[in-house]
C-alpha cells in the first residue's frame, strides 16, 4: 500500500526545524561572543605576569593622557552621528539634531559591550521609531555606513604594511608562528581551496536561486548593495569623506595620545626611524581595528591581544605590553558606559517631551 506524506505534520516538522535553527543563532550570537572573550582573557592571565601588569597601571601610568584619550573617543562618536545623519538624509530620514545624532552612536557602543551587533540593531530600531521610517530603510545605511569603514581598514592595513615592513618581517623569521604564517600563505593548496570555495559559492548563487538560503543570501546582499550605493547618490558626499577622515584621525589619535601615558611607548615616539612614534601608533591602531571584526564583548579578548602583539613587534616587554592594553580597554570601557548612561537619560527625557508636545497639538500632531 502506497502511504502520502502527511502535509501537516510535514509542515510542523519544518517550522519546529525553522523555529530549532534560529534559536540556535540566537544562542550562539549570545554564547559565542562571551566563549571568545572568556577564553582569551584566561589564555592571557595565564600568559602574563598579573602582578607586573597591575604595577605598571596604578604606579607606570600618567591618566591625564587617558582622560585626553577619553574625550577624544566621545568626539570620534559625535562625528560618527553626524556622519550617519548625511546618509539618513540620503534615504528620506528628516534631519536629526546633532545630539540625537550622537546619542544613536553612543547607545550602540555601549550596548556593544552586552553584546556585539547588538548596538548595530539597537540604533536602527531607535532612528526607525523616533522619525517613523521603515527599519529596512534605516538598515540599508548602518550596511552602507559599515562598508564604508571596512575600506577604511583595508587601506590602513596596506598602509601599515609598507611602513611598518621591517619589524613585522623581523618578526616572521624570528619567531615559529610568524613562520607558520609565511609557511601557510606560499602553500599553494591553501590558495587553490580558496578558490574552490569562492567557485562553489558563486555556482550555488547563480544555479541554486529557488533555495531558500539562497534567497536570504541574496536578499543580505542586495540590502548591502542599497546601503552602499547611496554613499554615491546622496547629497553632502565631501562632507561624507571629511567627516570619514575626521573619525578615523580620531581614533588614530586614541591611540598615539595613550603612548604619551606609559614610559615604554613614550620612548617609541624618541626612538629613531618611528616618525615620532607615528608608525608603530599606525601598527597598533591598524591592528587593533582589524581584531574589533572577531566577535567579543567590546573587543575584550581580542582587542587586548592584537595591541600586545603589535607592541611586542617593537620591543616592548610582555607585561609592559599587557598593562598598556587592559588601561586602555578599561578607560574606553568607562567612557562608553558613562555614555550610554547620558544617552538613556536623553532618550527618556526626549520620549516625555514629544509625547506631551503631541498631547497638547491635539489631533492634528
Amino acid at each position: 500500500m502506497n502511504e502520502t506524506p502527511d502535509k501537516t505534520s510535514t509542515g510542523a516538522t519544518a517550522f519546529r526545524s525553522g523555529h530549532f535553527l534560529k534559536d540556535t543563532e540566537r544562542v550562539l550570537a549570545v554564547v559565542l561572543p562571551v566563549c571568545v572573550s572568556v577564553g582569551l582573557v584566561l589564555w592571557l592571565l595565564h600568559k602574563i605576569d598579573l602582578s607586573e601588569v597591575w604595577r605598571i597601571v596604578r604606579h607606570g601610568c600618567n591618566y591625564r593622557w587617558l582622560l585626553v584619550m577619553m574625550l577624544i573617543t566621545m568626539l570620534s562618536h559625535m562625528i560618527r552621528g553626524i556622519r550617519w545623519g548625511i546618509q539618513l538624509r540620503g534615504v528620506g530620514v528628516p534631519r536629526m539634531t546633532v545630539t540625537a545624532e550622537s546619542v544613536s552612536i553612543f547607545g550602540a557602543y555601549a550596548l556593544n559591550l552586552v553584546l556585539p551587533q547588538l548596538g548595530e540593531v539597537w540604533r536602527c530600531v531607535y532612528v526607525s521609531r523616533r522619525e517613523r521610517v521603515p527599519l529596512s530603510t534605516v538598515a540599508g545605511t548602518d550596511i552602507g555606513d559599515r562598508m564604508s569603514d571596512l575600506v577604511v581598514v583595508l587601506l590602513l592595513l596596506g598602509l601599515a604594511m609598507i611602513v611598518a615592513h621591517r619589524p613585522i618581517e623581523t618578526f616572521l623569521q624570528r619567531y615559529a608562528l610568524g613562520r607558520e604564517v609565511v609557511d601557510f600563505g606560499d602553500n599553494p593548496w591553501m590558495w587553490c581551496a580558496i578558490a574552490a570555495v569562492v567557485g562553489i559559492f558563486m555556482a550555488v548563487l547563480r544555479f541554486g536561486r529557488r533555495l531558500k538560503v539562497v534567497e536570504d543570501i541574496d536578499t543580505a546582499m542586495e540590502r548591502v548593495w542599497q546601503g552602499f550605493k547611496v554613499l554615491f547618490t546622496m547629497r553632502g558626499k565631501g562632507m561624507y569623506v571629511v567627516l570619514t577622515l575626521g573619525i578615523w584621525t580620531c581614533y588614530f589619535m586614541e591611540t598615539y595620545v595613550c603612548f604619551q601615558a606609559f614610559p615604554f611607548t613614550r620612548a617609541l615616539v624618541d626612538t629613531p626611524g618611528t616618525a615620532y612614534g607615528l608608525v608603530p601608533g599606525l601598527v597598533v591602531f591598524v591592528f587593533g581595528s582589524m581584531s574589533m571584526a572577531v566577535p567579543s564583548n567590546g573587543g575584550l579578548g581580542p582587542w587586548n591581544l592584537a595591541v600586545m602583539f603589535a607592541l611586542e613587534l617593537y620591543g616592548v616587554s610582555e607585561s609592559s605590553a599587557a598593562a598598556y592594553s587592559v588601561a586602555v580597554w578599561s578607560c574606553q570601557t568607562i567612557m562608553l558606559i558613562m555614555l550610554g548612561i547620558f544617552s538613556a537619560i536623553y532618550i527618556m527625557h526626549t520620549r516625555h517631551f514629544r509625547k506631551a508636545a503631541a498631547q497638547g497639538s491635539g489631533p492634528h500632531t
